[in-house]
């Protein structure tokens, strides 16, 4: 699509977007002068050749320098490519301009313009340069943020951990923790690195790594992932894994691993460049060569300026923005539509998708845990167990608390003020509410307290059943509900599961969650392929398996653990709600969070690629139509030959032709 960068690491090389960038402001700042002056005689005013020689030649020599080695480059390797032709076409303009100025006796009188002045073309030599640096820059920014990702991830790591010893607890540097070391983990800190709980009791958020959207209790025994986050309780740790053997450290190895094997498409005007640059420089040889035989006096002269047409007239300046162009248009129209593109490969690859793989836990759900139903003894006591439920919850800082809160407040049951309240991590929460005594929790945490959980477990049993969790409630020594909560779908999957199946796209379900759960959601959304349980790296290797089928698999997730299969898939689709590093190891981006915004980008991206194809037609059958023309094929019958001046104007118009093309992408229907 865009002419390739001129570095392969400029991806990860801002010095290489700086350079290029000063280029452009330096050249565009002498290119609109040397325009200028080169429009001047069209308004009566005598031409300035000497000034715009002047202006022109910083921008070729050193605003073009980049393209000159690498057009030379190719030359030496004998691989022909769009730079070959930026930099013949560049130099030649350049060279007959100078000659035109220093030697005009070299030129015949009918290429004379008012004054007998010979007619320079400085203004398509530096607009050929600028106009091909605008292009670079465009891509080079696309492409600065792919090692983001990493620094992301980097970024999540708790920079100390209090380690326990002789001395007591002790604040050390994270690279100073070995294994063995016993850590504690205090309330709403990040977990240092992976490890067991020793002592003590809380509950974890590893949402971030499972995807799981309920915090998972943890207890003597139980496994801990460095850089999850604890949540209302302490506890003592012994590291296991440190370093560069942690889990997070794996999924920075995955990641880094799966963007620097991601190949790059396949440059499309490289591919046409292949056959086309050597054709023009045959025809532009055989044509300086003819003319200098058989044409008219003075042959030399007729021989430079015909070639010098077909060159210029080849000179693909067009060609360097049909693709920045259609990209920055895109762009800024998915973002009207909260469609982020990171770049064109993004796009073309969308466009091509035909596998849509997706994450459970905040792609197709809501991502926070929702009270979904209440099941109580007696049906008219349901508001009362909620409310007194959240009466005692009101004081607890656990999701489920949270939720259950939010839940009574919403069906107009504010919770009234518990006393007496106490609550045991990973188990549950009791206190008094009024003249009731409350315990809420797990069957376990109300045996404990003296109530029988078994009136409940019928209940409690098909809640489980559907993936949900459940909250038991007990008052006054006897069990009185169930609270069962659950990660709901978003409102707008079902309708944009549809539009995708309609679009024919296969549609799998890709998560961290247990098989009960995810099989529960997918059967509600007529998802058929379930692929569950899975820890980041199975999930890279899930998304490598159907590539490996000959699929062409997107990935759209929103979590931490999402991120290696992000970089994996053929585009990574995120969720804007989600987490910074699946944002930025993804090739698109939801901003609000939704399904809704897959089927807005596969639209864009496959307008975009329309509209890519469709100026890299007007950037070629332009020239390609006039060369013949520039060659002097109708000299013999007609006694005219294309001059250089016609070919630069003919060079512009279809630039102007790729840039009203592209600006067509504003009105794009998303």
């Amino acid at each position: 699509m865009a002419l390739e960068p001129l570095s392969a690491t400029a991806a990860e090389d801002d010095g290489e977007l700086r350079d290029l960038t000063r280029r452009f402001w330096v050249s565009l700042a002498l290119t609109v002068p040397v325009v200028l002056l080169g429009m001047g005689e069209m308004f009566g005013l005598h031409p300035r050749p000497l000034v715009q020689l002047v202006l022109a030649t910083p921008v070729v020599a050193w605003g073009a320098a980049p393209f000159f080695a690498r057009g030379w480059a190719s030359i030496v390797r004998r691989q022909t490519n769009m730079f070959t032709l930026i930099a013949i076409g560049t130099g030649t303009a350049y060279v007959h301009s100078v000659l035109a100025t220093l030697a005009p006796q070299l030129f015949p009188e009918s290429f004379r313009g008012h004054g007998g002045v010979v007619p320079v073309y400085f203004e398509a030599a530096a607009v050929i340069t600028t106009l091909v640096l605008l292009g670079q820059v465009l891509e080079l920014r696309a492409r600065r943020r792919t090692g983001g990702a990493i620094r992301a991830l980097l970024d999540l790591r708790p920079p100390t951990a209090r380690r326990l010893g002789d001395g007591g607890e002790r604040e050390v540097p994270l690279d100073a923790v070995a294994v063995g070391d016993l850590l504690r983990v205090r309330p709403g800190e990040k977990v240092p690195v992976d490890g067991v709980v020793v002592e003590g009791t809380s509950a974890v958020d590893e949402s971030m790594v499972t995807g799981e959207a309920m915090p998972i209790a943890k207890v003597s025994g139980s496994r801990v992932i460095g850089a999850t986050v604890n949540g209302t309780g302490s506890f003592v740790m012994r590291a296991e894994r440190v370093g560069e053997e942690t889990l997070l450290a794996q999924i920075v190895r995955v990641v880094g691993e799966a963007q620097r094997s991601r190949a790059p498409v396949q440059d499309l005007a490289d591919r046409v460049a292949a056959r086309f640059v050597p054709a023009v420089l045959v025809i532009a040889a055989a044509t300086f060569v003819v003319w200098a035989a058989v044409g008219p006096a003075p042959r030399l002269a007729y021989a430079l300026v015909a070639a010098v047409a077909v060159l210029i007239i080849a000179c693909p300046c067009a060609l360097g923005l049909a693709t920045p162009m259609s990209i920055m248009v895109a762009t800024g129209r998915g973002a009207q539509a909260g469609v982020l593109v990171r770049n064109a490969e993004a796009l073309e690859r969308l466009a091509a998708v035909d596998t849509l793989v997706l994450d459970k836990t905040g792609t197709l759900t809501v991502g926070r845990p929702e009270v979904v139903g209440v099941e109580v003894r007696r049906p008219d006591d349901a508001d009362t167990v909620l409310r007194l439920a959240a009466s005692i919850e009101q004081q607890s800082e656990h999701p489920l608390a949270g939720a259950i809160v939010r839940a009574a407040e919403s069906r107009g049951l504010p919770p009234a003020h518990a006393l007496e309240f106490a609550a045991v991590p990973g188990k549950g929460a009791s206190g008094r509410v009024g003249a009731a005594r409350v315990v809420v929790g797990t069957a376990a945490f109300l045996a404990e307290r003296g109530i029988d959980p078994a009136p409940l477990e019928a209940q409690a049993r098909v809640r489980r059943e559907r993936g949900e969790t459940v909250v038991l409630v007990g008052v006054d020594g006897a069990a009185a509900g169930v609270v069962a909560l659950a990660d709901p779908v978003k409102p707008t999957t079902p309708d944009a599961l549809a539009r995708l199946r309609a679009d024919g796209l296969r549609i799998v379900m890709l998560t961290g969650d247990a098989e009960a759960t995810a099989r529960n959601v997918a059967a509600r959304l007529g998802i058929t392929e379930v692929i569950a349980g899975v820890l980041p790296d199975g999930k890279a290797e899930a998304i490598r398996r159907l590539a490996a089928d000959g699929r062409t698999v997107a990935m759209a997730g929103d979590g931490i653990n999402d991120a290696p299969a992000l970089a994996a898939a053929a585009v990574g689709i995120a969720m804007g709600t989600g987490t910074d590093v699946a944002i930025e190891s993804a090739g698109v981006t939801l901003v609000h969070g939704d399904l809704l915004g897959i089927v807005r980008a596969r639209r864009l991206a496959q307008a975009t690629m329309r509209n890519i194809r469709q100026n890299l037609t007007f950037a070629f059958g332009y020239n390609a139509l006039a060369i013949p023309l520039a060659a002097g094929v109708l000299y013999p019958l007609v006694g005219w030959l294309l001059s250089p001046m016609i070919a630069s104007a003919t060079m512009s118009l279809s630039s102007v032709s790729v840039i009203a093309n592209a600006l067509r992408l504003r009105r794009v229907d998303l």
